[in-house]
């Protein structure tokens, strides 16, 4: 038989209001009683009965998570750690892929605010949107990770990446490099604010590219292998071809540095590579990878609180959250040596 409040309270001997408040963990129960109470829960193994809850409180105790691919490594460790946050707290995640389609991020959206999501946070693939009320229930707080609106008045967490783009170029110029280019993705913050880094670094240190060392690809989260690969031989058709190459990800700078070498070109002697993510296999490709750490694990673990502080008090003026990315350097990127 399942363990109920009223069982807790009678062991204990106090009300089953008492053992109610510290399962909401309100403030008005002594820590001494909070104690017991929390104690008494864990030897019965107890199990809130979260629909019971829902019912009486007019929550679902959800968080629903969109994002472009779900087995990207970045949105992939973001979950993870998110999660970490929301279990203690009886929070369950609802995870949905929009496969960089933005009427399938749609419909994710409209699905999980019809199953009464608390909290939605969405990275998003829309080119554009005035409002992501739009489509749904004004009553559910959305926070944005990731892909920003500037625009948009709205909760954001997430990296600068104006700062990234600026680090990353900086770094290639640092160690020598005079023609960098850039394989970039499209219509999303991220993608805009890396590109406009790259720009701002080169100008800053007297340095001008031609256009075409710029390669911009779609899909670069879902396929950024592939859009990489094909990306990197454009570059490598150039005359002269560049002797760096700064990527939107690291799984584009995977694809980038493949071609690379089936070209018969050396890794970093010829031309150097740094990605984005810093994704847990950078150090066991077959030449590791530089890369920029947007400390994934913080990320999530902000997201969490976050999303827990907006369930519990949704009427919030839109603020914006930015995690210090950092320099990670290895072999891809050695100083040049020949």
């Amino acid at each position: 038989m399942a363990v109920r409040l009223k069982d807790i309270a009678r062991d204990l001997g106090v009300s089953v209001v008492t053992v109610s408040k510290v399962l909401r963990g309100n403030a008005d129960i002594g820590e001494e009683t909070r104690r017991r109470v929390l104690k008494r829960m864990k030897e019965l193994n107890y199990q809130p009965n979260m629909m019971a809850r829902g019912l009486a409180s007019g929550r679902t105790y959800t968080v629903g998570l969109v994002v472009p691919d779900l087995v990207h490594p970045f949105f992939a460790e973001f979950a993870k750690s998110l999660s970490g946050v929301l279990r203690p707290a009886n929070r369950a995640l609802i995870l949905a892929s929009s496969e960089e389609d933005p009427e399938i991020e749609r419909q994710e959206i409209r699905t999980l605010l019809r199953r009464g999501v608390d909290v939605l946070m969405i990275a998003s693939c829309q080119p554009s949107l005035r409002n992501f009320y739009e489509l749904g229930d004004e009553r559910t707080p959305y926070l944005l990770f990731d892909r920003n609106f500037p625009h948009l008045a709205a909760h954001f967490i997430g990296s600068d990446d104006v700062q990234v783009g600026e680090m990353a170029t900086n770094h290639l110029i640092d160690i020598g490099r005079k023609r960098i280019a850039h394989i970039a993705g499209t219509n999303s913050s991220p993608s805009f604010d890396r590109l406009r880094g790259y720009r701002n670094a080169l100008e800053k240190r007297g340095l001008a590219m031609p256009e075409n060392y710029v390669v911009v690809r779609e899909r670069v989260e879902e396929k950024g292998d592939q859009a990489g690969f094909q990306a990197m031989q454009e570059l490598l058709a150039l005359n002269p071809r560049p002797d760096a190459v700064f990527c939107y990800n690291d799984l584009t700078a995977v694809g980038a540095m493949d071609a690379t070498l089936k070209a018969g070109l050396r890794i970093p002697e010829d031309i150097a590579f740094i990605g984005c993510g810093n994704f847990r296999y950078a150090d066991y490709l077959r030449i590791p990878l530089s890369s920029i750490d947007h400390d994934t694990t913080e990320l999530g673990k902000l997201a969490g609180e976050f999303a827990l502080d907006l369930s519990a008090k949704p009427e919030q003026s839109p603020r914006s959250m930015l995690v210090k990315s950092k320099l990670v350097v290895r072999e891809s990127s050695a100083s040049k040596t020949s």
